[in-house]
């Protein structure tokens, strides 16, 4: 990693989970931008790979978002970068998704949910605070937090119980960071992305390569979901577009609490999110064979 040359100021950003998918695309898009990006990834040949033919300042850390003196390290190696002025925005991107009914998922599996998705998040958001703001010692404007979260995280979908519980949890934790670090100056903002073209589905999708779920009475309705979602992740939003909405959320001089880019934003969230739940149940029921069998 390049630090001799320090990094423009007002323009630094740090990214978790840049390995892949939305993190990756933020990072070279951000860096061809004009922005200094520290990419968090966890393997040095992700940094390798990250870095190839992309532009501009993109300086890959390793970053594990679950290991303490992981984050601690790269807010060292931050921290050094900036000398004494302030990091403009923290993006919050690391997350893992595993499909299952949560009747018979792994409690151990849901607990690993919760691990990267919202105590990595908060682990994270805690170690940066200082540099983006509540360090009086710093000079420059506070910086800006900017939460991924998901459709999930309004609209709860089956066999994603463990992911949009946390993502719900994400929501709610952006809404209380915004308003506990105005005294800071530091705002806090949600990004909820729909169907994204990224791996994270095809991840999720050999997670259950063993089938734990083939013989239980959800095995049809799962197997069409895990369709659904597959086919979602290939023909989603392109992840640059995620990016570029988290550069509005960095650069806007009045940036919204909440974005939402979702292809057929209507159809998709809009008016699922206004239905009655007794509603959507149904619908979800329909689209995927979870009728009562008597």
């Amino acid at each position: 990693m390049n630090t001799q040359t320090g990094p423009a100021p007002g323009k630094t950003v740090v990214i978790t989970g840049a390995s892949t998918g939305i993190g990756a695309a933020t990072a070279r898009h951000l860096s061809q931008q004009g922005w200094c990006v520290f990419a968090g990834i966890r393997k040095q040949a992700d940094g390798d790979r990250l870095k190839d033919g992309a532009a501009g300042d993109l300086r890959p850390i390793i970053l594990d978002v679950t290991d303490p003196e992981s984050v601690e390290t790269a807010v060292k190696a931050v921290a050094d970068a900036l000398g004494t002025t302030r990091l403009a925005g923290l993006v919050n991107n690391a997350g893992i998704a595993r499909m299952g009914p949560l009747a018979l998922q792994p409690l151990a599996d849901f607990e690993a949910h919760f691990s990267v998705n919202v105590f990595g998040l908060l682990r994270v958001t805690q170690a940066f605070v200082p540099l983006l703001g509540s360090d009086p010692s710093r000079t420059g404007n506070p910086g800006r937090i900017v939460n991924i979260t998901s459709v999930g995280g309004k609209i709860s979908a089956p066999f994603l119980g463990a992911y949009t519980a946390t993502k719900h949890a994400n929501e709610s934790m952006t809404d209380t960071l915004r308003r506990e670090l105005l005294i800071y100056g530091i705002d806090a903002i949600a990004i909820g992305p729909g169907s994204v073209k990224t791996p994270i589905w095809d991840k999720a999708e050999a997670a259950n390569d063993d089938q734990p779920y083939a013989k239980s009475d959800w095995a049809e309705p799962l197997r069409t979901f895990e369709q659904v979602m597959l086919n979602g992740g290939r023909t989603g939003l392109d992840p640059v577009e995620i990016g570029k909405t988290v550069q509005t959320a960095l650069e806007s001089a009045s940036p919204k609490a909440r974005y939402a880019p979702v292809p057929d934003k209507m159809t998709n969230f809009t008016i699922p999110s206004r239905l009655p739940k007794r509603w959507l149940d149904r619908i979800f029921a329909k689209r995927f064979g979870l009728s009562r069998q008597d």
